[in-house]
């Protein structure tokens, strides 16, 4: 590499994160900070990685879209025959992390993945794009397959056998609801002094809130 990897580090400066400024409900500050993404125009602010752990001790992320949030926790949608989904069914504790570049904004969450109900998914699935709702029927996720065409020829019969009407969700596509155990809210600040405050539930339900240093 030409350019030294301390050189590139960002200098944040926008904003800082006072305990005045929480809310005793992380997911309601959660709500707040995301409407404030949308707000200031944050490039796909639904993007996250989830981080899980295989049966055999093995973690694993990727990139993937929060599909919504509410008191039960943060919900996503996948193949269950996934890698993610294989995880979560042997270890079902995982994380998420949600990187705001442009606001010098993170949100980590640590929680326990559960299948949503099987209705919920499928109402959901109505609502996605079409090609959206093939793909579903066509990808068998994270398995092998010898060749794109492959997957092209299994799309052009996924269309053919549902184009006379609405597509129906596969049995093993689904979502996931991961109910928090602890959410971090970090903001960026000048001279790596960065201001982070962590919410931990409590067994009351209650949720303790610590400022941890950077």
């Amino acid at each position: 590499m030409s350019a030294s990897l301390d050189d590139l580090r960002r200098k944040y400066s926008q904003a800082g994160l006072r305990r005045t400024d929480l809310s005793p409900d992380p997911i309601h500050l959660f709500e707040l900070w995301f409407d404030e993404a949308v707000g200031a125009q944050v490039l796909e602010p639904s993007v996250m990685s989830l981080a899980t752990v295989s049966p055999l001790g093995q973690p694993s992320t990727r990139i993937i879209l929060l599909k919504g949030v509410d008191q039960r926790g943060f919900l996503i949608f996948t193949h269950y025959q996934s890698r993610k989904a294989r995880d979560l069914e042997a270890n079902p504790r995982a994380a998420l992390l949600i990187y705001w570049r442009e606001m010098e904004r993170q949100i980590t969450i640590c929680g326990t993945a559960s299948k949503l109900p099987r209705e919920e998914s499928e109402a959901y699935f109505q609502k996605r794009h079409e090609a959206s709702q093939w793909t579903a029927w066509a990808s068998r996720q994270s398995q092998t397959v010898a060749r794109r065409a492959d997957l092209e020829k299994e799309l052009a019969m996924v269309k053919k056998k549902f184009s006379g009407g609405p597509v129906p969700c596969p049995p093993v596509w689904g979502g996931y609801v991961i109910a928090p155990h602890t959410i971090e809210f970090w903001q960026g600040r000048p001279d790596r002094l960065h201001d982070r405050f962590c919410y931990t539930r409590q067994p009351s339900g209650a949720w303790k809130i610590e400022r941890l240093s950077p």
